[in-house]
């Protein structure tokens, strides 16, 4: 289905036949299909409302670089179309998802009965002295080919720079999300976390490298009424490696 979101055609979907509102937000790059597993596992207690983010699957790609801020008013935009701006459902969130969920839940923006965070996003962790080294040799390379005396003459240059020092991720999105993301792995949320208030569950695969764990144990220590649930030998997409056990927590948590 298609509806019109801060102006921007965007994707969403309504699944299950439970009684228990839950809200799906997805990581970057994703979409609501990363959640089939997990809509499949709790059709019978659950109704799923989910929206792909702009710039994902089939979702209109926004004009301008967006901030968290953005996405909350994305979300709450959102949640007025499907009729939840007045209930308390369950938010889900993975990855850049999980952001927004404690962007949210953080400013009193939503009111959720419980959070569920799946290698959530939202901390920003303290680089490696090869991080800081890759970055710093990028901004050198940036500011001399940046020169008015360069800039005309260096071709791709820039660009070839780009890809070399640049995430994947960031490497395959567009200019515009290439700015977005920028803005968002450099927004620390830990200020606001301590304010959410509703029970918090934390799911995590201990190989992250994305999110690493030391993000998750934070979080955890900040909220006051939060659970870490650690999913052995699996990475930033814990509970689509090991679905099954992702499952039997989360049946035990959303009830």
């Amino acid at each position: 289905m298609v509806a019109q979101i801060c102006g921007l055609e965007t994707q969403y979907m309504i699944s299950g036949e439970g009684d228990i509102p839950v809200v799906l937000l997805h990581g970057w790059g994703s979409s609501f299909d990363v959640y089939k597993g997990i809509i499949s596992g709790l059709a019978d207690r659950c109704k799923f409302y989910a929206v792909n983010f702009p710039g994902c699957a089939g979702s209109q790609v926004m004009n301008e670089p967006w901030t968290v801020d953005n996405y909350c008013d994305f979300v709450l935009e959102f949640l007025s179309f499907v009729g939840l701006d007045n209930q308390s459902p369950v938010f889900v969130g993975h990855s850049h998802g999980g952001r927004v969920i404690l962007a949210l839940a953080g400013s009193g923006k939503i009111n959720p009965s419980k959070i569920v965070l799946l290698d959530s996003a939202g901390i920003v962790a303290e680089k490696t002295p090869r991080q800081k080294r890759r970055a710093k040799n990028f901004k050198r390379i940036k500011r001399v080919l940046s020169l008015p005396v360069i800039k005309n003459f260096s071709g791709g240059l820039l660009d070839a720079a780009r890809r070399h020092y640049g995430s994947a991720d960031y490497n395959s999105a567009p200019p515009v999300l290439r700015n977005t993301m920028v803005s968002l792995v450099n927004t620390d949320l830990r200020d606001k976390i301590g304010n959410i208030k509703c029970p918090t569950l934390l799911i995590w695969g201990d190989k992250d490298t994305d999110t690493p764990l030391s993000s998750a144990e934070i979080i955890k220590s900040k909220i006051s009424d939060c659970g870490l649930c650690v999913i052995k030998g699996t990475g930033h997409f814990s509970f689509c490696e090991k679905p099954y056990e992702a499952l039997t927590i989360l049946r035990a948590f959303i009830k």
